[in-house]
């Protein structure tokens, strides 16, 4: 008797026992279950993709350098602490880091700066000492590195500040000769340009706004950018209300006054052109002109050197 009839029956009886069986004992779904359970998913997944949007800086070295900035802050003193936060407000805060984002930064880089040599001279050189030795000194190299990139971002953000306070103190003084008052006129101003003298206005803005005194709001901006014009134009405008002089006369002063120094700075930079173009001339072009034109009486010289010892 063939038994794998049977066999295929019972397994097919069993498989529609089990459906019926399933379909039978699954109850209404309740709708407000349903939808928390669908809640709960949707936002899991909006929570991943936010995070996942975030720039990769963010999402990896942040995390890890907060997590090394602790231990590298220990070690350092409260003046370093102190210096690295006023140079990164110099910076304009890149990053929105603060002095342990920025400790764990450079932790990162001598870690990495240390890992990359040795692995270069020491397993791959075959030189574990050497591989050791260059791997502390690429730990000091990558500390020291980030300072070199934050003292540009200074000097770069300086710069722009400089090249930008001629134009934006024109608009403020046409504002408010037009009649707006100074708050309103630095708000137009803010509303009109960009940049990171902008953002500093702005920011004293918010500060009036939130109950500041707008002196010291204005203040305030002098140690976070240290430029010398800048310095001189808030230290005017304070000084004009304090005794009372009309901000107009001096506003029209100080616009005077800088529109006056962009042209001498203009002038000086025209001025050292031609030293700056000399390291170029005498580096790069010369020396083509000298195998152009020597180069062949050199190849005679030689030739009738050659034949004169024949």
């Amino acid at each position: 008797m063939d038994i794998l009839p049977i066999v295929v029956g019972v397994i097919a009886a069993a498989a529609v026992i089990l459906i019926v069986y399933g379909l039978a004992g699954s109850g209404p779904v309740d709708p407000v279950q349903a939808r928390l359970t669908q809640l709960g998913s949707m936002q899991a997944k909006n929570l991943e993709e936010l995070e996942l949007q975030q720039p990769f800086f963010d999402r990896t070295i942040k995390p890890l350098a907060a997590r090394l900035s602790g231990t590298v802050a220990r070690i350092t003193s409260s003046n370093f602490a102190e210096r690295t936060e006023k140079r990164l407000a110099l910076a304009g805060n890149p990053g929105e880091m603060r002095t342990a984002d920025w400790l764990g930064i450079k932790a990162i880089v001598a870690v990495v700066a240390a890992g990359i040599l040795f692995v270069l001279f020491g397993l791959l050189g075959g030189n574990i000492l050497s591989g050791i030795a260059l791997g502390l000194v690429g730990l000091g190299i990558g500390y020291i590195l980030p300072e070199f990139w934050l003292s540009s971002r200074v000097r770069a953000r300086q710069k722009a500040i400089l090249l930008q306070i001629p134009d934006a103190l024109d608009l403020l003084t046409i504002s408010v000769r037009a009649g707006l008052g100074f708050d309103a006129a630095l708000g137009k101003v803010v509303e009109k340009m960009k940049g990171p003298l902008i953002n500093e206005f702005r920011r004293a803005l918010a500060e009036v706004r939130v109950g500041k005194i707008r002196r010291d709001a204005l203040r305030d901006i002098i140690p976070r950018t240290e430029v010398q014009p800048l310095t001189n134009f808030v230290g005017a405008i304070i000084q004009a209300e304090q005794l009372g002089v009309s901000i107009s006369k001096v506003l029209q002063v100080q616009s005077e006054q800088l529109r006056i120094e962009r042209r001498q700075r203009a002038e000086e930079q025209a001025a050292k052109a031609p030293i700056k173009m000399l390291f170029p001339l005498v580096g790069c072009i010369f020396p083509s002109l000298f195998i152009v034109i020597l180069g062949p009486a050199i190849i005679l010289i030689i030739g009738n050197l050659s034949v004169t010892g024949q």
